[in-house]
């Protein structure tokens, strides 16, 4: 009886340093997923794209407005 008891808390050390040692493999991987995801808020639509062009066309054209000078037109 003493030797079956032993020999479960033997296997019982060995089922829980394999339940460790996959717990941290999992943990390092999503570790990487972590690193390669991309940000959603980074991801523009086409609209959005459109409309950053435009922008930048603008800017080139000397037609944007300064933030400053919208507030004075409210004020």
């Amino acid at each position: 009886m003493q030797i079956k008891i032993i020999s479960d808390i033997m296997n019982g050390d060995k089922v829980e340093k394999k339940l460790f040692e996959e717990l941290n493999f999992i943990k390092k991987q999503l570790g990487e997923i972590k690193e390669h995801m991309v940000d959603i808020d980074s991801l523009l639509t086409a609209e959005e794209k459109e409309l950053v062009f435009r922008s930048f066309e603008n800017e080139v054209r000397g037609k944007l407005v300064p933030l400053k000078k919208l507030e004075e037109m409210r004020l």
